[in-house]
């Protein structure tokens, strides 16, 4: 199994945060059922990128479960092990346009103060965050904030 890297400071431009919820990273199944392959993300890494705001505030990030792409730009996954191949699934990073996301399919959220970063590592397989071998299926890494109006980083390390 080859385990991957891919995070929002790879290319194209930060956006920042509003009140709604901006996708930050999305992994998908490539298009193509030849490519089709399912994914594993095992652990992943927040933390706010900019100036901090004034007053105290939190960021929430979420990881839900998205069907079709929007507008963003493509990033190319780092290898682990540069001996392994190029990834399989599809990475995107800086959303100008959401995806579709299916309604009430957050898998997992944390709300952070601006000020703090967190780490997430799976126990094992079965507790990673799933990508299906589905065209254009993944998982978006999202954030918002209500006072907080800077960009976030997220790094997101998988399977295939």
């Amino acid at each position: 199994m080859a385990l991957y890297s891919v995070n929002n400071r790879l290319t194209g431009t930060q956006q920042s945060l509003n009140t709604t919820f901006k996708t930050i990273v999305a992994l998908t199944a490539a298009t193509g059922a030849a490519t089709l392959k399912r994914g594993w993300i095992y652990e992943w890494e927040v933390g706010a990128d900019g100036a901090p705001n004034a007053l105290d505030c939190a960021i929430v990030y979420d990881w839900s479960r998205q069907t079709a792409a929007g507008t963003s730009t493509a990033a190319t996954p780092n290898p682990l092990d540069s001996a392994d191949t190029a990834a399989g699934l599809v990475a995107s990073v800086n959303f100008t346009a959401e995806g579709t996301i299916t309604a009430a399919s957050s898998l997992m959220s944390v709300a952070l103060n601006q000020r703090n970063s967190q780490r997430w590592i799976a126990r094992d397989e079965k507790s990673a965050l799933i990508i299906p071998a589905t065209n254009l299926a993944g998982i978006a890494a999202r954030a918002l904030s209500p006072t907080y109006q800077a960009s976030v980083v997220v790094t997101e390390m998988f399977a295939e």
